[in-house]
């Protein structure tokens, strides 16, 4: 039999089971399930993997990161916690046996990879879900005192349970109202957990020395803590000399209202957006002290210390951390990194960093799953605010945002709700899916996602609310609360489908990315190192049009103009990266660095130095020649053809690559090595 899935179903007995079953969940007689230790495990999975099955354990983050720690990587799984959770809640499969079950060791999240593992894992003594995947911990001795005999016997029964489960999955798709779309669902889950494994294993590229740079620019040098440092103290003088409270903490919600409203200001809170409205010279110093605390306590060198090492940053990504299916952290915030340091995001040296940016993409959502065409023609290879500016339903694209935000979230009042009337007339399809989702949740009915994921549905308190003003409760604060908890779920679920929607198209879009990135070509090692190692980065080893660049051209660019259309020189790569504190290297620091020019470079440089030497006239002659000769070879990059420039540009640059590596050239640029 062809394997299609392969279960994984380890314990911490230090043994793993490997069942193979096929596309219907059954197990084949004449495979019998195998019982395998780590290090042989790895090798099975590794040979299992060139049949491409599809790999079913209970929580990816932990069985695939203990694989991916042993480099050892798959194609695609099925994660039983995540599929688990989607068709315990979804309305397409509220029918089926698994929906009815009551809550077992498969719900909720996976235990703990703590020291206490095995304990957190169980109630009672009894056994409350699958111990973490660890092959490394010790065998556990049970009842007969024998670890092997024990440790075979736990791993048999979780090998049937996780097979039981499977196969419960299985039928709750199978008789779903709209099977197809759960099945792309479940995929595009399940590899989204593949992905936060992979990103998580691998970590963001961050410059430790950047970021204290940056730290120490905007908050001063590092001070012990429980100290403040310089600019913090600083505006907090300023603070307390505004206010006439020379004992004041700023750090003290309580004592800093006090203060405010004892120098006659008004507000109710000391949150930033009620300050902002208050004319008074207290106002700027207090907006950049807050802003400046949140960053330190959020991202300041405490943090740094905590989740990166090495130069790596290793954030733990929860997939359907939200129940719209948005991912989450635990920890380290990796979804909200702070703009000011952000720019300790550096690609390592021979890599470059590619950002995609689905831009406006719940309202183009939205345009999509109410199937809104003049919604979509609108935002049609332009700008959707802008595209609705056109339309003539507002009058600027600031207004279309603000009545575009107010139809996804239920705004009524102010801005929006001046302007939600006039977007309705000009988009009726799209306007009437989200108030329709909104009159569903008000009424206390599941709304679903385009793929499937629904909304919880309320507490048993709220349907009670409901019923008594239903019912006509003489108590009109009841009638209110009742009123009011059903305009916020209302304004929940109109958000969420479009959320949770927007939420789906994105795992899709990751599901792909990855398995289109893993097809690239992979770096030809025997490229010969001198063409590769005056270059500085991977996007500087072609052309735009996809042609290699010439390394002696690029040597003998005589000044930094050329340098924005190719990689840098040796004399960048070759200066040391500073240690984390130390101060950036200099210019004077990186040329003693360089290695020796090169005959190109050396004519290069007399020929720049000559130019001293030219009359006035010649001067501004070569100056104009050298402009046109840029404006010339910009337009000669616009008319090229280009793998970027393709209906499909991943496609054509995994094309381009290997007919590069097929001709024996480079396709990842080396390095130059870092100079002891």
């Amino acid at each position: 039999m062809d394997a299609v899935y392969v279960i994984i179903s380890g314990t911490t007995a230090g043994l793993a089971t490997l069942t193979s079953l096929d596309d219907s969940g059954v197990a084949d007689p004449d495979e019998p399930p195998q019982l395998l230790a780590g290090g042989d495990l790895v090798e099975a999975v590794e040979a299992l993997e060139l049949e491409n099955p599809r790999w079913v354990w209970a929580d990816t983050a932990t069985h695939y990161g203990w694989l991916l720690a042993r480099g050892v990587r798959v194609d695609r799984c099925h994660d039983l916690r995540l599929t688990r959770a989607i068709l315990r809640g979804s309305a397409l499969s509220a029918g089926s046996a698994l929906a009815a079950s009551p809550r077992g060791e498969w719900d909720g999240p996976a235990p703990s990879l703590g020291s206490d593992a095995s304990a957190s894992a169980s109630v009672d003594g009894q056994q409350s879900g699958p111990v973490p995947f660890e092959f490394d911990a010790s065998v556990a001795t049970r009842t007969t005192g024998d670890p092997g005999a024990d440790a075979a016997a736990e791993q048999e029964a979780l090998a049937e349970r996780t097979v039981a489960e499977l196969a419960l999955q299985l039928d709750a798709i199978r008789s779903a109202t709209e099977p197809n779309r759960l099945r792309l669902l479940v995929a595009a889950e399940s590899a989204g957990a593949l992905v936060a494994a992979e990103m998580s294993h691998a970590g963001l590229p961050w410059r430790e020395d950047l970021h204290d740079q940056l730290l120490t620019e905007l908050l001063g040098p590092r001070v012990a803590a429980g100290q403040r440092p310089a600019r913090l103290d600083e505006l907090a003088g300023a603070i307390r000399r505004a206010l006439d409270a020379p004992r004041l903490n700023p750090d003290s919600p309580q004592e800093l209202l006090r203060a405010l409203q004892g120098a006659g200001l008004g507000v109710t809170t000391t949150r930033s957006w009620e300050l902002k409205g208050v004319d008074h010279p207290v106002v700027a110093p207090l907006l950049e002290y807050k802003k400046l605390v949140r960053l330190l306590t959020a991202n300041g060198w405490s943090w740094m210390e905590s989740w990166v090492t090495d130069g790596r940053f290793f954030p733990d990504y929860v997939p359907g951390g939200v129940v719209s299916g948005r991912w989450a952290t635990r920890g380290g915030g990796a979804l909200q990194l702070p703009k000011q340091v952000r720019r300790a995001v550096t690609a390592d040296d021979g890599w470059s960093l590619v950002v995609a940016d689905a831009a406006q993409l719940e309202p183009r959502i939205l345009a999509g799953i109410s199937a809104d065409t003049v919604m979509a023609e609108a935002g049609r290879g332009t700008d959707l605010y802008a595209g609705i500016v056109s339309s003539g339903a507002v009058q600027t694209r600031a207004e279309a945002k603000v009545a575009m935000l107010g139809a996804m979230y239920g705004a009524t009042s102010g801005e929006s709700g001046r302007l939600l009337p006039r977007l309705a007339r000009a988009f009726p399809t799209a306007l009437a899916y989200v108030e329709n989702a909104a009159r569903a949740g008000e009424r206390g009915e599941a709304v679903t996602s385009r793929l499937g994921r629904s909304a919880p549905r309320p507490g048993e308190q709220w349907f009670e609310l409901q019923a008594a003003a239903r019912e006509g409760t003489p108590d009109e604060r009841l009638q209110q609360q009742a009123r009011r908890e059903a305009r916020d779920w209302g304004r929940f679920t109109r958000n969420f489908v479009v959320q949770a929607s927007a939420a789906d198209w994105a795992l899709c879009w990751l599901a792909d990315l990855r398995r289109r990135l893993a097809a690239l070509a992979p770096a030809d090692p025997d490229v010969d190192a001198l063409d590769v190692a005056a270059l500085h980065d991977g996007g500087g080893a072609l052309n735009d049009d996809g042609s290699a660049l010439d390394s002696g051209a690029v040597r003998a660019a005589p000044d930094d103009d050329a340098y924005a259309y190719g990689p840098r020189t040796a004399t960048a790569t070759a200066t040391p990266r500073p240690e984390s504190g130390d101060a950036l290297p200099s210019a004077a620091t990186a040329e003693a660095a360089a290695p020796a020019p090169t005959t190109a470079s050396a004519e290069a440089t007399a020929g720049a130095d000559g130019a001293a030497d030219l009359s006035p006239a010649d001067r501004e002659t070569a100056r104009i020649a050298a402009i046109e000769a840029e404006i010339a070879e910009r337009e000669r990059r616009k008319a090229a053809d280009s793998p970027f420039k393709a209906a499909d540009p991943v496609a054509a640059m995994a094309a381009r690559l290997a007919e590069l590596q097929s001709a024996g050239r480079s396709v990842r640029p080396i390095t130059t090595p870092t100079p002891s």
